[in-house]
């Protein structure tokens, strides 16, 4: 029983600090998420063409030379 008091406390500490910090937290606008969400597809985006392309072209060299 005593360690689970222990334990308690220890979770009742963690959930106070936690609280604190989140009201710490400069949250963004809803324009500045919906510009950094468009900034990250647009991103993938492109890195998933490139990616793509170098894949492609590395199995078509591959198949070239092992015939």
């Amino acid at each position: 029983m005593i360690k689970l008091k222990g334990y308690t406390e220890i979770v009742s500490l963690f959930l106070k600090g936690a609280r604190a910090e989140l009201k710490k937290v400069t949250w963004p606008t809803p324009k500045q998420t919906l510009a950094s969400t468009s900034v990250v597809i647009i991103v993938v985006i492109i890195v998933s063409t490139f990616l793509g392309i170098v894949d492609f072209g590395l199995t078509k060299t591959i198949k070239l030379v092992l015939g």
